[in-house]
């Protein structure tokens, strides 16, 4: 039964929303009464005591590797914002495009009481699910606002106080939205006009620091209305190219263009005259008049680098990819170009010593030496000289000559440490000595040598968990982790067909002859688990192209291990390709990569009919978990 509180607001909803025409005044802000009457069309109830949707910790992780970088942009203003603010008992939340929470603030004190209200990390601020809220009603009006405690849609909110703005990409997309909340706070709404008066300065904050990363390499002109403020905080920031097409604006240089032109010219020229903007780069802030009667603005244009070099292409067939790992890739050799490490967790055999060559390929050190030490395979009493290297007579057995270390033989270049999880406590000393100081002393040498070296790290454990039971040192981990990437299993890999077409075609090649793949060994591989990621499915079809017969790998060509489902013997096997409808289900699908409306207009039937013969016939598609 719903409290006398709840059974309030449900009566002062109905009837503003019955009554709102003929109203003198409503109750709420207009933006507010706009969010009340679509959660009313999205048959939300008013009187709904349940909390937010929170997402599983799959797929929060994998939205929070997809916005990798909005998070990455936005952190440092974040923990600013929440220090502003968390006085006062607010937590603060960022949440993408679709409204799903990926980066949350809130001091410990308050965090049992914010997590029972709902605001917490993985919450989804949907307007179709939660009604009127701060994140959601801003993603739909697009423009910073206050939902206070009873403007709330649903009664399971009407005791927070939510103020929330936008945050756009400089092509005027939708990033997501910083929002700042409390449990508990004064009924009157003014008293949020200075917590959202700093939510929405944040937000420009954020949307200004994403401009200057994308617009590195490209002229960049910052202005004001008042001289003092052009380098510290500019209103306006245009980017154009070598040959003046606009390339990016922030929302403040949009709106003024919209405004001035009605809509967003292609080129500098059309706002600014060019030779005022030549003159615009040295020196103090100077005014600037735009086109027509615009008034002046005082401005600062920065030049692009001069040796800037275009950004090479981070893996061949990079279209086949999987979009987590394409973009980890992509951000991977940015951080490493800036001289942060790169730690690199995933399974056993996820592919993270490929990984890390493609970023060492694609980095300012490509053509430098890539050297590669796993700290599993080599003995611990081997370790050290491995590493480090050692003089002539350093010990008994040593080489008359000396070892350069490993060290020493990636200076200029990329050392890659596989398994540092198992790198030993007193090695761990060492290293980061040498990373910390540049400098590495081989066994029995009298002096220290300079390296210059960037060191990439793997490993499928958790280093975390590690450093809290002592076996992993804690000022390494934070030396390695300066940019950690999480690798996706090959299970979860939405690039499996493309990746398991590209090991067979080496596979095959080392064989000397071309190998075919059949439909049901084909469905075999995909439908399988691959507890060893990609170093098992190589290993699977080296054997299979070693064993098959007549070019066409078969079911019983493969491994035992992936014949443990229902296609567990050639007979069985043999029974499925039998059945026409079947084996002309599997060779569409295979034909159009697994893409289910492709597959069925080939076959002249719905996608609704190609699923439900799919699950007659016993079809398991890529991506689908076997129970």
């Amino acid at each position: 039964m719903l409290s006398a509180h709840s059974k309030a607001h449900v009566d002062c909803v109905s009837r503003v929303l019955k009554n709102a025409s003929g109203l003198p005044q409503a109750p709420v802000p207009a933006p507010i009464l706009d969010s009340w009457r679509r959660s009313e069309q999205h048959r939300l109830d008013p009187g709904s005591l349940q909390g937010p949707r929170i997402l599983d910790q799959t797929l929060l992780r994998e939205c929070r590797e997809r916005a990798e970088l909005f998070l990455r942009i936005a952190s440092e203003e974040v923990g600013r914002l929440h220090g502003q603010v968390r006085g006062a008992d607010y937590c603060v939340l960022l949440a993408d495009a679709q409204g799903r929470t990926l980066d949350y603030r809130v001091d410990p004190a308050i965090r049992s009481d914010c997590r029972k209200a709902g605001l917490d990390l993985g919450t989804w601020w949907s307007e179709g699910e939660e009604g009127t809220c701060g994140v959601a009603t801003v993603l739909a009006s697009k423009m910073p606002l206050t939902v206070h405690k009873r403007d709330h849609f649903r009664a399971a909110f009407i005791g927070l106080t939510c103020s929330a703005a936008p945050v756009f990409d400089p092509q005027g997309e939708l990033l997501g939205v910083l929002d700042v909340s409390a449990v508990q706070s004064p009924d009157d709404r003014r008293s949020q006009t200075l917590v959202r008066q700093l939510v929405a300065q944040s937000a420009r904050q954020i949307e200004n620091a994403f401009f200057m990363h994308s617009a590195g390499g490209h002229w960049i002109l910052r202005a004001h209305a008042a001289p003092g403020y052009v380098d510290s905080q500019p209103d306006y920031l245009f980017a154009w190219d070598a040959d003046g097409r606009l390339l990016a604006l922030n929302p403040a240089a949009r709106r003024y263009l919209r405004q001035r032109f009605g809509e967003v010219p292609g080129h500098i020229a059309e706002v600014f005259d060019p030779d005022a903007l030549r003159a615009a780069g040295d020196g103090v802030a100077q005014p600037l008049l735009g086109r027509g009667d615009a008034p002046a603005l005082y401005v600062r244009l920065s030049a692009p680098p001069r040796q800037s070099r275009p950004v090479p292409r981070v893996a061949a067939r990079g279209a086949e990819l999987d979009p987590r790992i394409a973009e980890h890739l992509r951000l991977a050799v940015r951080v490493k170009d800036r001289n942060l490490p790169v730690l690199i967790q995933g399974e056993t055999g996820a592919g993270k010593e490929v990984f890390a060559r493609q970023v060492h390929e694609a980095s300012a050190r490509r053509g430098k030496p890539f050297v590669a030490l796993n700290c599993a395979a080599i003995p611990e009493s081997l370790i050290e000289s491995e590493l480090f290297g050692y003089a002539a007579g350093a010990f008994t057995g040593a080489s008359s000559k000396g070892m350069r270390g490993l060290l020493q033989q990636a200076d200029g270049g990329t050392l890659f440490l596989d398994e540092i999880g198992d790198m030993p406590l007193t090695l761990q000393t060492r290293l980061l000595r040498v990373l910390a100081e540049g400098e590495v002393a081989p066994l029995g040498a009298a002096r220290r040598q300079a390296v210059d070296i960037q060191v990439i790290c793997a490993t499928h454990r958790d280093l975390a968990a590690m450093v809290a039971d002592g076996s992993f040192r804690e000022d390494l981990y934070f030396r390695i982790g300066g940019a950690r990437f999480e690798l996706p299993p090959l299970r979860e890999r939405s690039d499996r067909l493309a990746l398991i077409n590209r090991v067979l075609e080496e596979e095959a090649e080392s064989c000397g002859e071309p190998v075919g793949l059949s439909a049901a060994a084909l469905e075999c591989l995909l439908g399988y688990r691959w507890p060893g990621n990609v170093r098992q499915l190589r290993h699977a079809l080296r054997y299979a192209c070693a064993v098959c017969a007549g070019g066409v790998i078969q079911p019983d060509d493969l491994p035992a291990e992936l014949r443990g489902g229902r296609l567990a013997t050639g007979e069985d096997a043999a029974a499925l390709a039998s059945d026409p409808e079947r084996q002309a289900l599997l060779d569409a699908l295979v034909r159009h990569r697994w893409k289910p409306g492709p597959a069925a207009e080939s076959l002249g039937i719905s996608r609704a009919t190609l699923y439900r013969r799919v699950n007659q016939h016993g079809i398991e598609m890529p991506g689908k978990r076997r129970g």
